[in-house]
């Protein structure tokens, strides 16, 4: 027996119907109706076509359109109807009709859910399936309830065994050979997985997608999402298959290791080293079995004895470039915050973007680019530049691949070989920048291309004597471009630059508006970049210099790097321009780096099928570092979501009321600031970090967390059930007793971790106090007060940047900063209505302890400082609020709302900065 539809599924049905058969004939019938026959009824002739444009002339143009329109959907209705009626399989694609078609097989994909027969084809089959009744209902986790003196070994037994069971029937089930999964895949092209295909390619009928739909329909993915349509799956979903299924890409549970068994302690589990996060990401396939790790309502998606590998795996593997997205996100994040409005918070990124982002953000190596970026600037500011074409960023130091031999002695502490051919800085002998300005960075160029062993090998495009070609796998070739692009953007080793991307589509300007320019073809650009070319050839002339690098570091203008990156390969002409443009440069400052065979290129890369790259030429040979489409297009929609000004309501932010927390808790979190664990027992020091990163965790979904989603949050890298299943005892234990002897934390009886009434955060008593304070009438100010004395810091002040990854799928980052600016925000208004304004300055402080960046409220202390009639107060609080303004956001002025205010309280302002 099957799944009864819903009420929604019929509705959605009836739907389809009546949209289609509007479509299918209303279209016609209205064109016909009102319009008539929009063709002429005799051959124009000369005269006709000479006179003027009437309304009816275009009336009639647009009518044959909207009939051609019609034609081309009618028909994709004709195939995609055939397909499912017929059971053919896959539907023929009707050329040039690609949304079209996709509405066409949304449309009778919905009508065919109506049909008893779309979800049972085979009753047989799917009876034997997971999930096909009340005797074999998808596995939930069942832990028995909680006991007034359950200990933490039991409390941690009791998870460890509902994880068991439910390893040891799926694993029974698949042991039958009945269960089976597929991972949905990401897009090939302008190809997209959907219930059909998968059918097709694994069940041999499309039609049968039904099946596919029943089985996983309301299933929380990995994503938090669920599946409630069969036209809407998502990359990186797991889907239960029937038991016929096959095909090479299914996971087929019974071969999987691991599956059965409990997990036994081991010397592991005790490891503190084995609960930090991997230093590198396992091996991961399209054949990694499937996992938990998203939503609390845990179904039956079975699990291996360890995690799959559940993040974009290039960018966590590209530290570099990781760091410099994360850094530009962080500027763009302080720029919402500039222009955050009072009542609101800054927007957050969806589901895909958001797993982007914790990506980047376990990828980051921010030491790493701190040290390759100091190195560089010192080794300038020593004025001992060599000729680099390549370097190697390995964990013993830096090394520097030099052009030719060179006879100059390296500055201490730098060390050449015996040939000259390179130069090496040991990690241990980094020294200090010098004081004063900013030494340049002499090699802005310098960018990743991949890996070999440990080392991860740059290339300096502005080194090539001419273009750089790279040749291989256009997807593999595309995906190599687009991390060189966005790395080249957002690195912090290079100074002012411009990057002109040719042929990218999307608008990778959103990562770095400044630095990129982007365009459709070579040929709109070659004009200028040959008049560019002139120029720089002038200067450098004039300056008596013969290359740019020499220039760069004696300060001369006109050598800021340019860079231009063609994805496209380029017709002949405009190859053959470009090379001759690029042969003739020399060391101007401007590197070309050109997908395809370019003919007359001075260096040639090759990409394999396999990832690797290749200059021989070069001495390269490494596993190439790759952005592919679809996480081009994730960090593309996560940066959007960061230049969304306007943000969203904080009302939604504050939680309904839930289980009433101790005013004077047992176990007190301060996560407003610096973080801290106040009550909780004794704990070695390298255990303390992992346990409060999953308190903290806890504290935020009082609902309860499955112990597979906490372990996915604390190791996204994946981890083993012994060493997740030890944290949550320590845990447990860390955390002791209510006064009763029931634990603070706890396993309900579906398996969740819950927290007690008796374990608090500061950031819960925070917005308690602030919801108390709507209604306090006389007491408003003391609970407002009461509320920012909690306010140390930032949200989570200076911890692990390895760490709260998962904070990227949270909107606590956004809603934190801007209620505890909204709450000083009130406070300060109130103590000014009041005539107050040294109280209402302190309010504003207070805020700024938690949200410094907030231009709001430097507006709000500026007009509190005024109510003062302090002058030089005010000449204070404006100069320190414009270098502030220079020194978080890279630009010289005030936001327009704040330069009106400060012209209405003090007009002589400009003055003031100006001296």
């Amino acid at each position: 027996m099957t799944r009864q539809r819903s009420g929604r599924d019929v509705l959605a049905a009836v739907g389809a119907i009546l949209l289609l058969a509007l479509l299918v004939f209303g279209v016609p019938l209205a064109l016909a109706s009102f319009v008539g026959w929009p063709l002429p009824h005799e051959v124009p002739t000369l005269d006709m076509l000479q006179q003027r444009l009437d309304v009816s002339l275009l009336v009639n143009a647009l009518a044959i359109l909207l009939w051609l329109a019609w034609a081309q959907f009618a028909a994709c209705v004709l195939v995609e109807a055939k397909a499912a009626i017929s059971g053919i399989g896959m539907p023929g694609r009707v050329a040039g009709a690609g949304p079209s078609q996709a509405l066409a097989r949304q449309l009778i994909a919905a009508i065919l859910l109506l049909s008893a027969s779309a979800a049972s084809l085979t009753p047989t089959l799917s009876a034997l399936a997971p999930g096909a009744g009340p005797a074999a209902r998808p596995v939930a986790i069942v832990a028995e309830h909680h006991v007034a003196h359950q200990d933490a070994t039991a409390i941690a037994e009791t998870a460890s065994a509902a994880i068991a069971e439910q390893h040891a029937e799926v694993a029974a089930t698949a042991a039958h050979g009945q269960t089976k999964f597929y991972r949905v895949q990401p897009p090939a092209g302008r190809h997209h997985d959907s219930l059909w295909d998968i059918a097709q390619r694994h069940l041999g009928e499309g039609r049968r997608y039904g099946e596919i739909y029943e089985l996983n329909k309301g299933r929380a993915q990995p994503d938090g999402s669920q599946l409630t349509k069969a036209s809407l799956i998502r990359p990186g979903w797991i889907l239960e298959m029937p038991g016929d299924a096959y095909g090479g890409d299914l996971v087929d549970m019974s071969a999987l290791p691991g599956a059965v068994a409990a997990p036994a302690e081991s010397p592991a589990a005790e490891s503190p080293a084995a609960e930090a996060p991997a230093a590198e990401a396992p091996h991961v396939t399209e054949h990694a079995a499937p996992e938990v790790h998203a939503a609390p309502e845990v179904h039956a998606v079975p699990s291996t004895g360890g995690s799959a590998f559940r993040l974009p795996i290039e960018l966590t593997l590209a530290p570099l470039l990781a760091a410099g997205l994360l850094a530009a996100l962080r500027r763009q994040r302080r720029q919402q915050l500039w222009n955050r409005a009072a009542g609101r918070r800054i927007a957050t990124p969806d589901v895909d973007a958001a797993v982007t982002e914790e990506a980047i953000r376990l990828g980051a190596g921010e030491h790493e680019v701190r040290f390759l970026d100091q190195a560089l600037r010192g080794l300038a500011a020593s004025g001992s530049v060599p000729a680099v074409y390549a370097a190697r960023l390995a964990p013993d130091g830096l090394h520097l691949l030099i052009a030719g031999r060179s006879q100059a002695q390296p500055p201490d502490p730098w060390t050449a070989t015996a040939d000259g051919r390179s130069w090496h800085l040991p990690r241990h002998a980094l020294k200090p920048l010098p004081a004063g300005p900013r030494p340049v960075a002499p090699f802005p160029g310098l960018v990743s291309v991949g890996t070999s062993g440990t080392d991860r090998v740059l290339l300096d495009l502005e080194a090539a004597p001419g273009v750089v070609a790279l040749r291989g796998d256009p997807d593999r070739r595309r995906a190599v471009l687009a991390a060189i692009a966005a790395e080249l953007a957002t690195n912090t080793w290079s100074d002012r630059m411009k990057i002109t991307l040719v042929g990218f589509g999307d608008d990778l300007a959103v990562l770095a508006p400044d630095r990129i320019r982007q365009a459709d073809a070579l040929d709109q650009v070659l004009p200028e970049l040959e008049a560019e070319f002139a120029e720089r050839t002038k200067l450098l002339a004039a300056a008596g210099l013969d290359s740019v690098l020499t220039g760069r570091i004696s300060g001369v203008r006109g050598t800021q790097p340019h860079f231009v990156i063609v994805a496209d390969e380029p017709s002949g002409l405009a190859a053959a321009r470009l090379t001759a443009l690029a042969s003739a440069a020399g060391r101007v400052g401007v590197g070309y780096l050109v997908a395809g065979d370019v003919p007359g290129a001075t260096w040639t890369l090759d990409v394999t099928a396999d990832g690797d790259l290749r200059a021989p030429l070069l001495g390269i040979d490494v596993t190439a570092q790759q952005l592919p489409a679809n996480q081009y297009a994730s960090v593309l929609s996560l940066f959007r979501s960061a230049s969304d000004l306007d943000g969203s309501p904080t009302d939604g932010d504050l939680p309904p009321a839930g289980p009433a927390l101790l005013a004077d808790p047992a176990v007190l979190v301060r996560s407003l600031g610096e973080l801290d664990v106040q009550g909780a027992g004794e704990l070695e020091p390298e255990r303390l970090p992992l346990c409060q990163e999953a308190l903290v965790y806890l504290t935020l979904h009082r609902d309860g967390v499955h112990p597979a989603v906490l372990a996915s949050a604390l190791w996204p890298r994946g981890v083993t059930p012994q060493v997740s299943d030890a944290v949550v005892k320590r845990l447990i234990e860390w955390l002791g007793d209510d006064p009763v002897g029931r634990p603070h934390l706890s396993a309900d009886p579906g398996g969740r971790l819950v927290l007690g009434a008796g374990v608090r955060s500061d950031w819960e008593t925070f917005l308690d106090l602030r919801q108390r304070a709507r209604s306090a009438g006389p007491d408003r100010d003391s609970l407002l007060n009461e509320a920012l004395k909690l306010v140390r810091g930032p949200y989570l002040a200076g911890h692990d940047s390895q760490r709260f990854g998962w904070l990227a799928h949270e909107t606590a980052e956004a809603a934190v900063p801007a209620a505890i600016a909204d709450t000083a925000l009130e406070l300060s208004e109130l103590r000014l209505a009041g005539e107050d304004p040294h109280g209402a300055i302190d309010a504003v402080i207070a805020g700024m302890r938690g949200s410094p960046a907030d231009e709001e409220l430097w507006r709000q202390l500026l007009r509190a400082t005024h109510a003062t009639g302090d002058t030089a107060r005010l000449e204070s609080a404006i100069g320190e609020l414009y270098r502030r303004t220079s020194v978080f956001h890279g630009v010289h002025g005030l936001h327009p709302k704040t330069r009106a205010l400060v012209d209405e309280l003090l007009p002589s302002w400009r003055l003031l900065v100006a001296n």
